[in-house]
């Protein structure tokens, strides 16, 4: 009679798997619920990287530690009011040209309806977006929002100040507790330069996009081309998607004062320049930069938007590398999920 195998003591891969999922559901729940916490936090640390370099050649010219760090600090204080004060800008005269198209937006608007009805579609399901009461109660929320985007500032501020001193005492991690912080700084070290390399091609990209743009707007007669050069940058750093939202704006003034024609010319630009450069092109870039797949790249805009808000759009990228850093990167066991995240460098030796 054969005596019974005793039964394994650790957990099926499946169990396993779903308490892995479990606690993720937990953890993203909770910063769902902490967004206007995290959503600050995480646009302060991505500064901070962007600007630590500035330390180095800083403190190799003989510049103290202290002061270095007040170096970066003020840079990213600097990054910081450039960005605010370009989308204020934009943001001012959106609402100044909302008021002085107003009387076009109705005309506008009642003949767009007239037209949908002679066609026996119901007004509402294509001209929302042009009727004065939409466009102005999207303004009005915009500026209710103004002490929140403050209270968000302040943080950041605060963050950025916090997180450059401590970044300054990092880099002798490795010297003070031996061999065994090696690869937790290297992952480190790894992210950072990841974060900086995708913010210097989204922004180089994003510069070419709203010059091009500004210009072409500028000569088929759309007003304030400035206004949507600068939203067409800004919105070149929310993946794949971002040139339809700096798309919308001018697409709809050029409706109002120029009609279907300018309407369509504008579509045409912004087809022929942000879809080639911003779908087409920029993406591959990001991709081999950073080491992302294209899926994660497309999937983590809509999915940090719904964890952390607004924030989350722009701020997906670098969100995504830090929780394939942390969940991934540190487990040998999961080399085949960071090669399917799209990480090129799971095949070297010593990874």
């Amino acid at each position: 009679m054969s005596t019974p195998q005793p039964a394994s003591a650790g957990l099926s891969p499946t169990l396993r798997v779903l308490i892995g999922l479990a606690a993720g559901v937990i953890a993203l729940a909770g910063m769902h619920a902490a967004r206007e916490l995290i959503g600050p936090l995480a646009l302060g640390a991505v500064l901070v990287i962007i600007c630590h370099p500035l330390r180095h050649p800083l403190e190799r010219a003989g510049w103290p530690r202290w002061l270095a760090t007040t170096a970066v600090i003020a840079l990213g204080w600097v990054v910081l009011i450039v960005m605010a004060l370009l989308l204020g800008y934009a943001g001012a005269q959106f609402v100044r040209m909302v008021a002085d198209y107003s009387g076009e937006l109705m005309d506008t608007w009642t003949s767009l309806s007239a037209q949908l009805t002679s066609l026996g579609l119901d007004p509402s399901t294509g001209a929302e977006l042009i009727k004065p009461e939409a466009i102005l109660g999207f303004v009005t929320s915009l500026a209710g929002s103004t002490v929140n985007v403050l209270t968000a500032l302040f943080f950041v501020f605060a963050y950025i100040l916090f997180m450059a001193f401590d970044a300054s005492r990092y880099g002798r991690a490795e010297a003070l507790f031996g061999p065994e912080a090696g690869p937790a700084m290297r992952r480190f070290t790894d992210y950072s330069s990841n974060v900086r390399r995708y913010y210097v091609i989204n922004a180089s990209f994003g510069l070419v996009v709203a010059i091009i743009d500004g210009l072409a707007l500028w000569a088929v007669g759309v007003p304030a081309p400035i206004v949507w050069a600068i939203l067409a940058f800004v919105t070149n750093f929310i993946p794949n998607i971002g040139f339809v939202i700096g798309l919308i704006p001018p697409a709809i003034l050029a409706l109002v004062v120029g009609g279907w024609p300018l309407m369509l010319a504008v579509i045409a630009i912004y087809i022929v320049v942000n879809v080639t450069l911003q779908v087409l092109i920029q993406p591959k870039f990001v991709s081999d930069a950073v080491s992302l797949s294209l899926t994660l790249s497309f999937v983590s805009v809509a999915f940090w938007t719904f964890i952390i808000g607004p924030l989350g759009a722009i701020l997906c990228i670098p969100l995504t590398l830090l929780l394939r850093a942390l969940v991934l990167e540190g487990d040998p066991q999961q080399r085949w999920l960071r090669w399917l995240s799209g990480d090129t460098t799971v095949g070297r030796v010593g990874t």
